[in-house]
């Protein structure tokens, strides 16, 4: 969502409308079923007070996300990237 609401080829002004609906959404989803947490750092600090056992949990919730940044970064890249035009191969075009 992010990648796509930001890239220049969108409407401009709506990516933090669409970022927040998405974060929405998924809250509103996941929280009542899994109770998750999609804030790194939310996580680390509700782990550092519930015990030790938990606590051994919280390397996924940072680790997890970094890969799937990286993962859909290298996708969406491939995916949606537009070709590059150099100014010297438009033909017929004013610069």
């Amino acid at each position: 969502m992010i990648l796509g609401s930001t890239d220049g080829r969108a409407p401009q002004g709506f990516a933090p409308v669409a970022i927040g609906l998405c974060l929405t959404l998924i809250h509103l989803i996941s929280i009542p079923v899994t109770n998750t947490s999609v804030n790194p750092a939310r996580s680390t600090g509700v782990a550092l007070f519930a015990g030790p056992e938990l606590f051994s949990q919280v390397w996924l919730f940072w680790v997890a996300p970094i890969i799937g940044a990286l993962i859909a970064g290298w996708v969406y890249s491939s995916v949606f990237s537009a070709p590059v035009v150099r100014p010297e191969e438009r033909i017929g075009e004013t610069v």
